[in-house]
């Protein structure tokens, strides 16, 4: 991670993006792979009964804003 990105807040990715650009958008924040993170988030959300992947996608979607143009 470098110092641009760490200055930046979270936001959803405009070019990154599956369906909202949820992960897209934490990818980038953080530096980290965004295809890698999405298959984690898809395995994490299939092995875990405590954690329900479809509705936090849902809450973040709703929370976190568009990157700006």
């Amino acid at each position: 991670m470098n110092a641009s990105n760490a200055s930046h807040g979270l936001s959803r990715s405009l070019n990154d993006r599956m369906i909202a650009g949820v992960i897209g958008g934490i990818a980038h924040r953080y530096g980290w792979n965004s295809t890698w993170l999405r298959i984690l988030y898809v395995i994490a959300s299939l092995l875990s009964a405590a954690f329900p992947g479809m509705l936090v996608y849902l809450i973040l979607w709703l929370l976190i804003p568009n990157e700006a143009d």
